[in-house]
């Protein structure tokens, strides 16, 4: 659960995984995980990374974890 604005953290969530799409490179990564990282944290960047929806991440950030 976060304290964050959710409308905030949806737009932070969409606009990190609509980057994720263009990244070619290692490197490309690296710089993404350095501007996205402060502001959704390393555990909401991993679950981006490993395919993870931005629907599943709110659920999440939320307080309703599903059916982990």
């Amino acid at each position: 659960m976060t304290t964050k604005n959710p409308e905030e953290m949806e737009v932070q969530l969409q606009t990190a995984a609509d980057e994720l799409k263009d990244l070619e490179s290692a490197n490309d990564v690296k710089k993404w995980w350095n501007k996205h990282y402060y502001g959704l944290g390393h555990k909401r960047l991993g679950r981006l990374l490993l395919g993870q929806s931005v629907e599943r991440l709110l659920e999440r950030a939320s307080g309703n974890k599903g059916d982990d």
